[in-house]
């Protein structure tokens, strides 16, 4: 996580140094700032620029920002920013002498409700937590789809889940997973009609009549190709991988290969292209990767690579696994083989 702070006053730095190096203990990055009369006092770095501006930044750059003043510089700071809950970072408020934490903005998708329990928890403040669902203890969608690293599929139907639960009314549950913990009692997984969710790497399956998808991230693409493969050769076979499968773009984790390819052009580019991390492995260690019936071996791809395959076995070694979820599919000079992480849905 990478945690935006800023502090008005010298009370407001004491608390913001402690957040701050609790948070970078746990790994997190945390970029502090303060900004007032006597800023050169208070022990952090002093914000030379407009606060607009530097809102501005940390709403692009920061997947939190906390605020440790009035509620109502907050907001006019963050105005001009906020565009969807489905992009927008959390926002919190915190008074300057720790009394109160505020989820502000973002509160389940972004996290901002969580991350105000934390840092409450931490300072020995009160969470001031407004969203429905969390004021009546019921459960919440879009704060279970981030917790569990889900892709939600549809804002409105989100609302529409919240809204029912709201007004006491079942939603169906579907999972093509094993559930593990206890499912609220909000949720029934013999409940057929009206509206559901299904948690499925398929998006084309609508199990109700009006279906919310939440699409685990647990498919790794190994992908080979030769030198100088254009992108749109490597994101055409991609796509008809998946489209074979049935299988969501939003379930790709991640896409691998040898690294041989770690500065190939094509596949430099269809991963920035889909906003997916890039990770490539030794043929020494793609070597030592075991498959359950066998890989699909080529003597040419040996030669190049010293290894017999390329995506099949990075695609297991990157989930962890020794089955594939579809073998080695070949076409104009690329490789395509997909791998499936273990994943359970998890209640508890």
């Amino acid at each position: 996580m990478k945690l935006a702070i800023i502090a008005f006053t010298r009370a407001g730095c004491t608390f913001a140094k402690r957040i701050r190096d609790a948070y970078e203990q746990k790994g997190n990055t945390c970029v502090c700032h303060c900004k007032g009369r006597d800023a050169a006092e208070w022990g952090i770095p002093v914000l030379e620029g407009s606060l607009k501006e530097w809102t501005g930044n940390m709403f692009r750059e920061c997947d939190s920002l906390l605020f440790i003043g009035a509620a109502g510089i907050a907001v006019r700071a963050i105005a001009p920013f906020v565009a969807s809950k489905a992009s927008d970072p959390a926002v919190l408020v915190m008074d300057e002498q720790g009394h109160f934490v505020i989820s502000l903005l973002s509160g389940h998708l972004g996290g901002a409700n969580a991350l105000t329990r934390e840092i409450a928890a931490l300072v020995g403040a009160v969470p001031v937590i407004t969203t429905a669902t969390d004021a009546g203890g019921r459960f919440s969608v879009d704060d279970f789809a981030r917790r569990e690293h889900l892709y939600l599929d549809s804002l409105p139907l989100a609302k529409a889940v919240a809204a029912d639960i709201l007004e006491q009314r079942t939603i169906g549950l579907y999972s093509d997973f094993e559930v593990v913990g206890q499912i609220p009692p909000e949720l029934s997984i013999q409940k057929k009609d009206g509206l559901g969710i299904s948690i499925s790497v398929d998006e084309t399956y609508d199990p109700f009549p009006r279906t919310l998808h939440l699409v685990p991230r647990i498919a790794v693409l190994g992908v080979g190709c030769k030198k100088g493969t254009p992108v749109e050769r490597i994101k055409a076979l991609v796509e008809q991988v998946l489209m074979q499968n049935q299988l969501s773009k939003h379930a790709i984790a991640r896409i691998v290969s040898i690294d041989l390819k770690k500065e190939e052009p094509g596949l430099l580019a269809f991963c920035e292209a889909w906003k997916l991390p890039f990770q490539t492995y030794t043929a020494a260690e793609l070597e030592d990767v075991e498959c359950e019936g066998g890989f699909t071996e080529s003597s040419f791809v040996r030669q190049i690579t010293g290894v017999g395959n390329v995506c099949e076995r990075s695609a297991l070694l990157a989930a962890g696994r020794k089955k594939l979820f579809q073998r080695k599919v070949a076409q104009n000079g690329v490789t395509v083989a997909i791998a499936l992480e273990e994943y359970t849905v998890n209640f508890g």
